[in-house]
């Protein structure tokens, strides 16, 4: 019986098999192993398909279409650890499919099954393969928050100081990917994640410390990271990784960790304090650092074979290292010394744009190290340096400064550069240069960068326009520096500016055209070159401070009748008529642009506003085209002169220049010869009748010929003619009957001891020129209407000079005084009321009866020229009120 037990204990069962070798090239066949129940079996199959989706892209769908992945997410939750570390490799590679990862995301347990494997107790490849799981399903932002809310920042944190390599490269490039949300950036800080990324920079792998310094980039933007780092010493880390010349290739994105960092004052302090901003100047100016062994920097002295290097999983590290070329970290392009001098210079720009920061700078000096970058011959290099002296310059004593250490030869010389980028980033920094700093400005012309600077408003590069245009803004402060610019034709050069569709542009160049047509020469130079038709477009922009600045230099250049009188016809009065009536577009520097227009087009004024301060005075071109409805067209005297006569009431003309006596015409002269060679001939030809008969026929014709040709030059003649009288230009019709009002005015009334004195006689005067007074109440029985519709009959026309009206009522009264006031510098005012109302308002003082003299301030009163003429009517009296309704 013992030995019967004994021979079935060897026995092996019956019910099991034994050991089979099964081999199979069919991907359909592996998939169906990974469902047996042996673990041997699932174990070989998940490294079979390891094998295979490792080689290509093609190898990944073919397995996602066989339903792969279920039975892969199953296995790598399950017990056995081989089998989760073969089943983990094999779907961690699947997942730099995107088809993979959209398969994944739609299982819960996807994303818990890749941190649960990340464990401390499991297998380093199985980290490995786990975090570039992760890495990869990252990319997506749904899945970053899956990642965070399956509390997967900390164990990825923890396998940054894993160590092995992979581990450390899949780690942190999923961390850099889940930096990208904010609330990671908080967990990173509060699992201590900060300095295990730092100390990855001084791994041997260039990938690995790539991803540190781009995880680095983004956990810098938060405040409060940026307040550990300070605390870890990451600055300083980051200088000494930057005297390392062999990692050049990473400098870049070392500077733009730096450029986050010292965003804060605090930093920037740091930086200071322990001398790193100057270490940091040296390295970029190309210069030995003070200290050519700094700490922390003996420890990657293995340049010569960091990059020979190789993982204990090199075929898996190949893997992520080229999945890694693709993702947004990895850069194709190896960077060049030039690209971090300007990424430095940018980082100086970034810190600079906080006033406090702006100072510590300043007082480091930055400004020489921007300065010697802008002789860099790599255009980039020039145009990050010339951006960064033009925030620099926002700081008062750094204009100065920049002047002193000769900055701003380089800066005119590079206005001539071919770049655009270059111009654009010069010349904002000569605009801030300029502003307010007279030395500055003086030196621009003393380098000779006046003619650069305005050939440049001709550019293609449309910023760079704009800011030349506000350097030249600066420039006009200075008389000297005006008229230099006027002599090289600055205000023809602003026209094309403002023609552009850039509204800064536009902006600018009205600035500038602003600042220089203050002067008559620059006004008739923009009115020449037609620069009036596009500043008059502008006023229509939408745009507020175009409007503004377009409205100003209207203002500017309304302060002489011509301009005004262009501006006018061109549409500028109407335009500003039509802000004004608008809530939003309306604006002081339009309201100035509109009362500047009628100050100096006074015709217009009182067209529209029907009244005229003492301080406008009427002078000869004036007319009184009578009250016009806000939002009427305002015609022109030449436009009224060519209309046909009407039965309207006429145009009041004021012009008291006699007209010239004309030359003999040469037409006139032609015909007194032509009249007497007739006669000559006439006579002739009574003399030599029979000669005439005996003619020939031949000779007769000729004779009719010639007939027709002196026909045809005669009538060539008048067309001429015709057509000279049309192109003549415009003359405003004379009215020497005020010619002889003002004679008699400045003899007779000027002389007088007192203004009272002066304002009754003027009105006794213009009173008895005007038709003599009115008795009260009888002003509707005066016949003034049919005298005034004959001399339009006579005049062909609907402009009436003043002097011709012999028969007036209060409009045609209140005009003649005004203009014959104003010349014996009698000030007051003319006021237009209803129904053919108007009069005229004086400053007079009071009479003092008792002390026989004046009484002051003095007080207005309402001037009688129908009534009682000279009498003076207090205003807002009831004989006032009286005088001026009916």
């Amino acid at each position: 019986m013992g030995k019967k037990v004994k021979e079935d204990k060897k026995a092996p069962p019956e019910d099991v098999f034994d050991t089979l070798l099964v081999e199979s090239r069919q991907a359909a066949t592996v998939v169906l192993m990974l469902n047996s129940p042996e673990e041997d079996v699932q174990s070989k199959a998940c490294e079979a398909i390891y094998k295979f989706v490792d080689k290509c892209d093609e190898n990944k769908k073919t397995l996602l279409d066989l339903d792969a992945i279920d039975p892969l997410l199953r296995l790598v939750q399950g017990e056995d650890r081989t089998v989760r570390r073969n089943a983990c490799m094999a779907l961690g590679v699947m997942c730099a499919h995107p088809d993979v990862r959209k398969l994944l995301r739609k299982r819960d347990d996807s994303i818990a099954a890749f941190v649960n494997l990340l464990q401390p107790e499991e297998d380093t490849v199985v980290h490995e393969f786990a975090a570039l799981a992760l890495s990869y399903m990252a990319t997506e932002f749904s899945t970053k928050v899956s990642i965070f809310e399956n509390n997967g920042i900390e164990p990825l944190v923890k396998c940054l100081s894993s160590t092995d390599p992979d581990v450390q490269k899949n780690a942190i490039e999923a961390l850099a990917q889940m930096l990208l949300d904010y609330q990671t950036r908080g967990a990173v800080r509060e699992y201590d994640g900060l300095q295990p990324m730092l100390d990855l920079l001084k791994s041997e792998y260039a990938i690995i410390q790539k991803l540190s310094l781009l995880a680095l980039d983004r956990s810098s933007q938060d405040a409060e990271n940026r307040a550990s780092l300070r605390e870890l010493e990451a600055i300083s880390h980051l200088i000494n990784f930057l005297a390392h010349p062999e990692w050049n290739d990473l400098h870049v994105m070392a500077v733009i960790v730096l450029s986050n960092l010292l965003e804060d004052v605090e930093s920037l302090e740091q930086i200071k304090e322990t001398g790193g901003l100057k270490k940091l100047v040296a390295i970029i100016t190309d210069q030995p650092p003070a200290e050519e062994e700094t700490k922390g920097g003996k420890a990657d002295k293995k340049a010569g074979s960091r990059a020979g290097k190789k993982s204990a999983k090199g075929e898996a590290k190949k893997a992520t290292e080229e999945k890694d070329e693709q993702s947004p970290g990895g850069d194709s392009i190896i960077p060049t010394l030039p690209d971090v001098k300007m990424s430095a210079a940018r980082a100086i720009a970034r810190s600079a744009r906080n006033v406090e920061n702006r100072k510590i700078l300043h007082e480091q000096e930055a400004e020489k190290m921007l300065i010697h970058l802008l002789s860099h011959e790599s255009v980039d290099v020039q145009s990050a340096a010339a951006l960064a002296l033009a925030i620099m310059c926002e700081n008062l004593s750094s204009r100065d400064s920049i002047r002193e250490w000769e900055g701003l030869a380089p800066l005119i010389k590079l206005l001539n550069s071919e770049s655009g980028d270059v111009k654009e980033s010069v010349t904002l920094a000569l605009a801030n240069l300029t502003t307010a700093n007279s030395t500055n400005c003086n030196e621009m012309l003393n380098l000779n960068g006046l003619d650069s600077l305005i050939q440049l408003l001709s550019d293609s590069r449309e910023e760079a326009v704009a800011n030349s245009a506000s350097v030249l803004t600066n420039l006009a402060q200075e008389e000297v520096l005006r008229i230099e610019c006027l002599n090289r034709a600055v205000v023809s050069s602003l026209i094309d500016p403002l023609k552009s569709s850039n509204t800064n542009v536009q902006s600018k160049a009205a600035l500038a055209l602003a600042a220089f047509v203050c002067d008559a020469d620059a006004r008739t130079e923009l009115r020449v070159s037609g620069g009036v038709e596009p500043l008059i477009v502008l006023l229509h922009s939408g745009n507020d401070e175009v409007r503004r600045n377009a409205s100003w230099a209207v203002t500017v250049c309304g302060v002489d009748e011509p301009t005004a009188t262009e501006i006018c016809k061109l549409g500028g009065l109407d335009v500003l008529q039509q802000i004004q009536m608008s809530s939003t577009r309306r604006s002081p520097f339009t309201d100035a642009a509109l009362d500047r227009l009628l100050d100096s087009n006074l015709s217009a004024k009182y067209a529209l506003s029907g009244h005229l301060g003492s301080g406008n005075l009427i002078e000869d071109g004036f007319f009184d085209a009578g009250q016009l409805k806000p939002g009427t067209k305002f015609l022109s005297l030449e436009d009224y002169c060519k209309q046909e006569m009407n039965d309207k009431r006429p145009i009041l003309l004021i012009n008291s220049k006699q007209e010239p006596t004309p030359p003999p015409r040469q037409e006139d002269n032609e015909a007194l010869k032509t009249d007497s060679s007739k006669t000559s001939v006439s006579g002739k030809s009574s003399r030599t009748g029979r000669e005439t008969k005996s003619r020939t026929k031949a000779q007769r014709e000729r004779e009719e010929k010639q007939k027709e040709e002196e026909i045809q030059a005669q009538l060539a003649k008048e067309a001429e003619a015709q057509a000279a009288e049309e192109n003549k230009p415009f003359t405003t019709p004379a009215d020497p009957t005020l010619f002889k009002y003002l004679e008699d005015v400045v003899e007779k009334i000027q002389p007088l001891a007192t203004t009272r004195l002066q304002v009754v006689a003027l009105a006794e005067y213009v009173a008895e020129k005007m038709g003599g007074a009115i008795e009260k109440g009888q002003v509707t029985n005066f016949s003034w209407e049919l005298p005034l519709s004959q001399i339009k009959f006579e005049l062909k026309s609907n402009v009436v000079p003043i002097g011709k009206i012999k028969a007036g009522i209060h409009v045609h009264r209140a005009l003649l005084f005004k203009t014959l006031a104003d010349r014996i510098a009698v000030g007051c005012s003319l006021t237009r009321g209803e129904y053919n109302r108007a009069w005229n308002e004086v400053m007079l003082p009071q009479e003092d009866e008792v002390a026989g003299g004046a009484r002051y301030p003095p007080k207005p009163y309402i001037v009688d020229l129908i009534h009682e003429p000279g009498k003076l009517l207090p205003v807002n009296t009831p004989e006032a009120v009286s005088y001026q309704k009916l």
